[in-house]
């Protein structure tokens, strides 16, 4: 299928957008009013930008129903503060119910169950029960159009970032398993990274992988090997050398003698993360 954006209904286009790019994180922001009214709210079209300095976006969009603007973009343009908090799976449901659109001037913290933890640098609170939380002042609010759907760039630069120490690993890094993220699918699905759906790829940008067209065509055109698994072997910076193979020959007690077998036996090894040795069975 084809679709022309501006050629389908609204609510259908964002159906097929947020069901396609997807998983996207969620920024649960807290914003204050210039009377003080605090307003609490998740937003999916999130993301950090930049690093130096740290900015963060997130985009209140018009509402498409009736192309009326969010509480959170009227407060953010009078008080250019903000806090975004992360949502784990312990608090998704609270963080769903804050999305409720409740009259202006009421109390999400409230109405969710959520605690606020007074700011140190900005007037909006923390949201107590997140893992994370940037205090953040609001840079720039870049209108993207005037009709409903329409997003609304929020650019914020983090002035001071919380973290709950029960989300670190022995060695001092953040771990998904314990951070525990959410995100948002299309319609009402979520995304939990949690358990197996937690995996690494190792960075292509710390050495130079010899690419796939450095693959024999005999392993690249492989019935057994996927897409996934050729990447992993067109990743490494250079093949085994023979004395590598020898050894391994000597060592190895597997009779291979069909190349079906030799896929097999090296899609096991990449299974298991042994790259090299997957190669040795390949080559041998």
């Amino acid at each position: 299928m084809t679709i022309d954006p501006k050629e389908i209904p609204l609510q259908k286009l964002a159906g097929y957008l947020q069901g396609s790019v997807a998983p996207r994180p969620i920024a649960f922001v807290s914003s204050i009013d210039r009377n003080g009214n605090v307003n609490l709210s998740p937003f999916s079209f999130f993301n950090l930008f930049s690093l130096h300095p740290p900015i963060l976006v997130f985009s209140p969009s018009r509402r498409v129903r009736d192309n009326t603007t969010k509480h959170t973009l009227e407060h953010v343009k009078e008080v250019p503060e903000v806090t975004i908090n992360i949502v784990n799976y312990a608090m998704v449901e609270q963080a769903s119910l804050a999305s409720c659109e409740f009259p202006k001037g009421v109390n999400e913290f409230v109405k969710a169950g959520f605690t606020e933890v007074p700011s140190t640098k900005v007037k909006p609170p923390r949201v107590g029960e997140s893992p994370v939380s940037f205090e953040c002042m609001v840079k720039q609010v870049i209108p993207l159009g005037e009709e409903g759907g329409a997003g609304n760039l929020v650019v914020c630069e983090i002035l001071l970032a919380h973290f709950n120490d029960e989300i670190f690993d022995g060695e001092g890094r953040i771990s998904p398993w314990k951070l525990d993220a959410v995100a948002r699918m299309g319609n009402d699905f979520y995304c939990r990274a949690q358990g197996e759906n937690i995996f690494e790829v190792p960075k292509p940008n710390v050495k130079l992988g010899i690419g796939f067209d450095q693959l024999p065509p005999s392993i690249r055109d492989s019935k057994i090997l996927s897409g996934n698994d050729l990447g992993r072997l067109a990743n490494v910076e250079k093949l085994p050398s023979e004395p590598e193979l020898e050894e391994f020959r000597k060592s190895n007690l597997l009779q291979l003698n069909q190349s079906s077998e030799r896929h097999s036996h090296a899609k096991e090894a990449l299974s298991a993360g042994d790259v090299l040795k997957a190669w040795k069975i390949l080559m041998s």
